[in-house]
C-alpha cells in the first residue's frame, strides 16, 4: 500500500491553480519558467469551486467525501477533464490498496493522454503512474512511463532508476539491470545500498562471480558497518577460489563481531583449516559447539576433532573422536579414537575403543587387531597381545606383518616369564 502520495502542499497547488485570479496565475507561470513552451492552463470557475470543496474534505481526512465530489464533476473542456481525472487518481492512490491503485492508474492514464495538463502536472502524473504500475506488477508499462517521464522533463532520478532496474529483474531481463543501477549509484547524493543489491543480484543470477566480487568490494567500502556485506564478500571470494582474501575478510568480520550465524562460523572454521591454521579452526568450532550456536552433532564433532588432529593436539583430538563415536555409533570413529589414544600412550583406553570398532563391524579388521596387539604389548599384557596378533593373521592384508610380530611377542613374554 502506498503512503499518502499527495501532500497538503501539492493539493494546495491544485486548488490554487483553480481559484487564483488570472493575473496571479499568469505571473506564477512566468516565474516557473516551464521547460516546455506551453501556455499555462487553468480550470474553469465552476470546476474550481468543486475542486476547492474536494480539497477541504481531503484536509479533514474525508477522502471518500472528496472522491464523491470529484467523481460527480462534469466538464466540457479537455483541460478541466484531465485536471479532475488527475485529482481523482491522486485520491485513489492516497487511499491505497490494490483496487484503489488500479483505479488510480486508470484515471492517470486518462489524465496524461494527449499532454493536456500543465508541465508540472503532466510530469508528476506520469511519474506517479509509473510508480503505481510498478506496485501493480505492470513492469513493462512502468518502464515505458519512466522513460516517458525522463524524456518529458529532461531529468534523471536515482529512485526511478532503482525501480527501472527492479522492473527489469521482475521481467527476467537481468542484463538490463546494470545500466540503471549504475545511474542510480551515480545520482544518489548519499550512498544508497539498493542499486548495489540489484547489481549483485544481476551478476550472481548470471553466475558472473568476479563481477559480483567487484560490486561487493565497492559497497563494503561505502557501508563497512553492514555485517551482511562482509559475509557476502567472504562467500563470493570462495566462489572465485580466492581463499586468502576470503579468510582475511571473514577473520576481520569475526573480530568485529559480525559473524553470528552457525553457517558463518563454520565457513570461517573451514577456511582456517584449508589455509593451514587448523588450531584456529578447531578452537573456533570448540567455542561455538560449547556455547550451543553450533549443534553437537557427529558431523560437527568430527570436523572439530579432525582439526585438533591436524594441529597435532592428539589427546584433545582423541577425546573428541570419542564424543563423535558416541553420537554416531560408527566403527570408523571408534577406530580413529583408538589410534589417537594409542599414539598418546593411553593404551588401555585405546584397546577398548578399538574393540568397539571391531564389534561394530569395522572393515580391515586385521589392521585394527595389529594396533590392538601393539597397545596390549606396551601394557605388558602379552597374552591379549598374542591373541590379537593371531586374529590379525586371519586377514590376508595384515598376515605377513602379524607373523613377524607374533614371534617378537612370544620372545618378550618368555623373557618376562609370562605364559601366553
Amino acid at each position: 500500500m502506498l503512503k499518502k502520495l499527495i501532500s497538503s502542499s501539492m493539493l494546495v497547488a491544485f486548488v490554487a491553480t483553480a481559484t487564483l485570479p488570472v493575473a496571479t496565475q499568469v505571473a506564477a507561470a512566468e516565474q516557473q519558467a516551464p521547460k516546455k513552451k506551453k501556455k499555462t492552463k487553468i480550470v474553469g470557475q465552476s470546476v474550481g469551486k468543486k475542486v476547492q470543496k474536494a480539497f477541504e474534505a481531503y484536509s479533514e481526512d474525508r477522502i471518500d467525501d472528496a472522491l464523491e465530489i470529484l467523481l460527480e464533476i462534469e466538464t466540457s473542456k479537455e483541460y478541466d477533464r484531465a485536471y479532475v481525472d488527475r485529482f481523482i487518481a491522486n485520491m485513489y492512490a492516497t487511499k491505497g490498496g490494490d483496487a484503489n491503485s488500479v483505479k488510480a492508474i486508470e484515471y492517470l492514464e486518462k489524465a496524461t493522454k494527449g499532454d493536456i495538463l500543465n508541465d508540472k502536472e503532466q510530469s508528476d502524473s506520469i511519474k506517479l503512474l509509473a510508480d503505481l504500475q510498478i506496485q501493480q506488477k505492470m513492469y513493462r508499462e512502468a518502464l515505458a512511463n519512466y522513460d516517458a517521464w525522463m524524456k518529458y522533463t529532461g531529468e534523471e532520478d536515482a529512485n526511478a532508476y532503482v525501480k527501472i532496474a527492479q522492473a527489469h529483474y521482475e521481467l527476467k531481463e537481468l542484463d538490463k539491470m546494470i545500466e540503471p543501477a549504475d545511474k542510480a549509484i551515480a545520482l544518489f547524493e548519499e550512498p544508497n545500498q539498493n542499486p548495489f543489491i540489484l547489481k549483485l543480484t544481476s551478476f550472481y543470477e548470471r553466475k558472473k562471480y568476479p563481477e559480483s566480487v567487484k560490486v561487493l568490494e565497492e559497497v563494503l567500502q561505502l557501508f563497512p558497518e553492514n555485517k551482511t556485506w562482509w559475509t557476502q564478500l567472504g562467500m563470493f571470494y570462495t566462489l572465485v577460489e580466492d581463499y586468502d582474501r576470503a579468510l582475511y575478510t571473514l577473520d576481520l568480520a569475526y573480530k568485529q563481531g559480525f559473524l553470528e550465524k552457525e553457517s558463518e562460523i563454520k565457513m570461517l572454521a573451514n577456511l582456517y583449516a584449508n589455509n593451514d591454521v587448523p588450531i584456529k579452526s578447531a578452537k573456533l568450532m570448540e567455542k561455538y559447539i560449547d556455547n550451543g550456536l553450533i549443534p553437537r552433532t557427529s558431523e560437527n564433532m568430527f570436523t572439530m576433532a579432525n582439526s585438533f588432529h591436524a594441529a597435532q593436539e592428539v589427546k584433545t583430538a582423541a577425546k573428541y573422536f570419542g564424543d563423535t563415536a558416541k553420537l554416531s555409533n560408527s566403527a570408523k570413529h571408534y577406530r580413529r579414537q583408538g589410534l589417537l589414544l594409542q599414539q598418546s600412550e593411553q593404551y588401555d583406553a585405546a584397546t577398548k575403543a578399538l574393540q568397539k570398532a571391531i564389534d561394530l563391524g569395522i572393515e580391515n579388521k586385521g589392521a585394527v587387531y595389529m594396533t590392538m596387539a601393539e597397545a596390549y604389548f606396551y601394557q605388558e599384557k602379552f597374552k591379549q597381545a598374542y591373541a590379537s596378533i593371531k586374529k590379525a593373521q586371519e586377514d590376508p592384508k595384515s598376515r605377513k606383518a602379524a607373523r613377524s610380530w607374533e614371534q617378537y611377542i612370544k620372545d618378550t613374554a618368555d623373557r618376562k616369564k609370562v605364559k601366553i
